[in-house]
């Protein structure tokens, strides 16, 4: 059941009742921005959790009678606790700390008093979040795309806190990171030992049983401090989080009174005891005995739950010790209900007379241990690869025995092994095949002949396949799709599917190989990465039905042939893509398409078989809905290619930038892409990662770009010494390092969070580096040409193709203004909060 904060809210229960006029003096003074003076103040009790009280204060300042701040303030529970319980002061320094700079959803804390002669405990005053929480796991009355997006949500969220480098936000003596386990083990039990009385029916026996097999059980590595520890929640669950009033993200994250350093796996189990045991409090009567029923339709099975937080968070898959972590997890949720039921006893229990149950419910979560233990089998050996898709083959099963994932280890962008592999395989093909033979690539392009495709590329592409160095550009979360897809085909190519499919990498991990491929302008596309067909394949990979995939798809992942995408036109402003005027008209079981487009890459390439085409499909409709995109095979009647445009000179042979007609084009209904008037919405789906690539490859070009202008720098002599020693050559040389090297970091950022966060949340910092990138590019590039002089200009070089290219990007991956606009509007934004 799903409610907002604000429907939380009760009266506040007489337990739990305080001086309300000496909080509000404390506020007034302590709170920033508190109201004063004031014509109203109200305290009432949220009704949900059972843990340390929480209350809502409402201030209404005079002459403002519309305008209520709301507040919220957590305290201890009166009366006599249990020692290290209910420590909301631990709970303030870790949301402080959180607070600043993390990114985490969390809400500000504004101050902590230790003072129990205010309101007779210790408290703390925090920000008041309004949104929805779900208080029951299995989301009773949400649609099946809903809870799989709330439960995804979670699980990515679970992952940033983890990633937290505790170190850098002043939380390193927060808690002891070794052993862990083993104290968490020992510490429980004694909580336990507390609530109940010996010889009572209150202490099970299976429980002091239970602590037993725990410590026999302890994971090997508990006693170190390794990469498996950091900052653990301690209470990680739906209903202790707080989602956007319309959006399925996390604002908030509640309840941090068990947070501490160690093991965070442990943290994970908790997170997923709704898939283990199925019984909450609220469900709790006097006879118990639940047993678990499986999940709703859309919640993501526990498998993809574990497997989205461990890529996001860049965990090994916990198959090992699961057991212990789940069994810890019930162990500790029956030592904490337990405890509510001693309170309850006590009379101060914060949840109500639900409480009186928490006993029975303690019982019910040991034995639950006990079964779960008993299970042989608890996790499949491996995740599955595809943690967005079901029903993944066993093969991409296999797959992902080999993927590791790149992390970053206190604030430093680190490879993975693997990673590291496959950039040193790249480079050596770089060096082998790619380098030596641009002069031969670069003769047939500028010859009469230039329109067709050199014989060497084919054999290029298919070494680039034979060494796993193909598709690397397919995201880790749409392998998966693609495996589905070539799997269910009869498909009879001499290539293995699994040679199709990259290496299931993240944006991330793609940004350290891609960056490799922009150091030549031809490597792109032997290893079937290159623009526009990426962008193109995703497109088709992400909202294609099965026929179009099919058909186009499938050939467009060998690299038989070649693809185009038509959107900018020459009579219109293209950057503002609601000025389009190209018309797609329905007629009967065909569309009609009408209209101009120029700077169509790829379209002149002999091998290019399929464009992706905008235009409108009722001019009448919203601004954002008028647009859908549509397939055009380019051998349609009526698609005339009127002639290649040039770039600073290059016209880019083979692949060229076509201006291509539109008369009376004639194409199946079958060909609309996702439906009419959704093409901004496949737009936004393609943009993110295919045009984040262009500014991996800029770093890549900046970066041959320095290797050459040094080693002529090393070489060349002039006014009687080398350049290399001239003074002014040494200080552009430092400075162009400096903005290289700060694009990167920048583009490596946009790459993670665009995993993490995705398009939305990812624009402001994709629209810095699509900035940066070029911009940086041009002035690294024109130095070397400088160094290289009239060589430089000159074709003898790549640089001034290199320099053409990011000069290009400029414009076609967005004009800088537009970017500029995106990022200056959401700082704005950031400042209104």
């Amino acid at each position: 059941m799903a409610k907002l904060t604000s429907n939380l809210l009760r009266a506040v229960h007489p337990a739990q009742r305080f001086d309300e006029a000496a909080l509000l003096r404390y506020a007034t003074v302590n709170v920033e921005g508190f109201p004063s003076p004031l014509a109203r103040f109200t305290v009432t009790q949220f009704g949900h959790g059972q843990s340390n009280p929480t209350f809502c204060l409402e201030a209404v300042a005079h002459g403002t009678p519309g305008v209520v701040k709301r507040y919220v303030l957590r305290k201890k529970p009166p009366g006599f606790l249990l020692q290290s319980a209910h420590a909301v002061e631990r709970e303030f320094q870790v949301l402080k700390a959180l607070g600043v700079g993390t990114g985490l959803p969390v809400p500000t804390v504004f101050c902590l008093c230790t003072d129990t002669s205010i309101i007779g405990t210790a408290f703390y005053i925090m920000e008041y979040l309004e949104g929805w929480i779900y208080s029951d796991n299995k989301l009773p009355g949400s649609t099946p795309e809903k809870r799989k997006a709330i439960y995804l949500a979670a699980a990515k969220t679970l992952a940033d806190l983890h990633r937290v480098d505790v170190d850098s936000v002043g939380l390193q003596k927060f808690g002891r990171r070794d052993n862990y386990c083993k104290r968490q083990v020992e510490r429980w039990e004694r909580q336990y030992l507390a609530s109940t009385g010996e010889g009572k029916p209150d202490r099970y026996v299976k429980m002091l049983e239970l602590a037993g097999w725990l410590k026999k059980h302890t994971p090997q590595d508990d006693s170190s401090s390794g990469s498996g520890t950091g900052l653990v929640h301690g209470d990680f669950r739906i209903d202790n989080l707080v989602f956007h009033p319309t959006e399925d993200k996390v604002i908030g994250i509640l309840d941090w009174e068990l947070s501490t350093l160690g093991n965070q796996m442990c943290d994970v189990a908790y997170s997923c005891l709704p898939y283990i045991v199925d019984v909450t409090l609220s469900d709790m009567t006097s006879h118990g005995g639940f047993k678990y029923n499986g999940t709703p339709e859309g919640i993501p099975s526990l498998e993809e739950y574990l497997a989205v937080y461990c890529h996001a968070a860049g965990k090994s898959w916990p198959v090992a010790d699961w057991k212990f972590y789940v069994s810890f997890s019930l162990f500790r949720g029956a030592s904490i209900y337990a405890g509510v039921y001693h309170r309850w006893i006590l009379g101060n229990a914060s949840g109500g007379d639900l409480a009186k149950y928490a006993g029975k419910l303690a019982n019910t979560l040991v034995d639950y241990a006990w079964m779960f233990i008993s299970q042989k089998t608890v996790l499949p050996d491996q995740p599955p690869l595809g943690v967005f898709e079901s029903n993944v083959s066993q093969k991409v099963l296999e797959k992902e025995k080999n993927i590791s994932y790149v992390t970053k280890d206190q604030g430093k962008f680190v490879p993975s092994q693997k990673i590291l592999e496959l950039r040193t395989k790249l480079i050596k093909f770089m060096e082998n095949h790619i380098y030596p033979m641009e002069n031969e690539f670069y003769k047939l392009a500028q010859s009469n002949a230039r329109w067709t495709v050199h014989p060497e590329e084919g054999k290029l592409k298919a070494l680039a396949k034979r060494e796993g160095l193909w598709n690397l550009w397919i995201p880790f979360d749409s392998a998966a799709r693609a495996k589905k897809l070539l799997d269910g085909e009869d498909y009879t190519s001499h290539n293995s599917n699994d040679l199709l499919l990259g290496a299931g990498l993240s944006n991330l991990e793609y940004g350290y190989l891609c960056e490799i491929m922009g150091r030549s302008v031809w490597a792109p596309q032997i290893f079937n990465c290159g623009a526009p067909d990426t962008g193109n394949m995703e497109v088709l990979l992400r909202y294609g039905t099965k026929e179009q995939q099919r058909r186009w798809l499938i050939p467009l992942l060998e690299g038989t042939i070649r693809s185009g995408f038509a959107m900018t036109e020459p009579q219109v402003a293209s950057s503002d893509a609601t000025n389009i005027e190209c018309s797609i008209t329905k007629q009967g079981d065909f569309y009609i398409i009408n209209g101009t487009k120029w700077w169509t890459s790829g379209a002149m390439d002999p091998r290019c078989k399929i464009l992706i085409l905008m235009g409108k499909t009722d001019f009448t409709a919203p601004k954002h809905k008028q647009q859908s995109m549509i397939l055009v095979d380019i051998n349609t009647p009526g698609v005339h290619i009127k002639r290649p445009l040039l770039v600073f000179g290059f016209d880019d042979a083979p692949h060229g930038h076509a201006e291509i007609s539109f008369n009376n084009v004639r194409v199946p209904v079958g060909n609309i892409l996702l439906g009419e008037g959704r093409g901004f919405e496949i737009a936004q789906g393609r943009l993110g990662p295919g045009r984040l690539h262009h500014c991996m490859r800029l770093i890549g070009a900046a970066e041959r770009g320095m290797h050459m202008m040094v080693e002529r720098a090393l070489r060349r002599r002039v006014f009687g010494k080398m350049i290399a020693e001239q003074g002014s050559f040494l200080s552009d040389l430092a400075k162009s390092r400096i903005e290289l090297e700060q694009a990167r970091l920048l583009v490596l950022e946009a790459a993670d969070q665009l995993d993490r966060l995705g398009n939305k949340e990812a624009r402001g910092i994709i629209a810095m580096a699509k900035v940066a990138a070029p911009n940086m590019a041009l002035k690294v590039l024109d130095l070397a040409m400088q160094v290289h002089g009239g060589a430089g200009l000159s074709s003898d070089t790549v640089l001034a193709h290199l320099w053409a290219t990011a000069r290009t990007l400029r414009i076609a991956d967005g004009p800088d203004e537009v970017h500029l606009g995106t990022i200056a509007k959401l700082e704005l934004r950031r400042a209104k909060l």
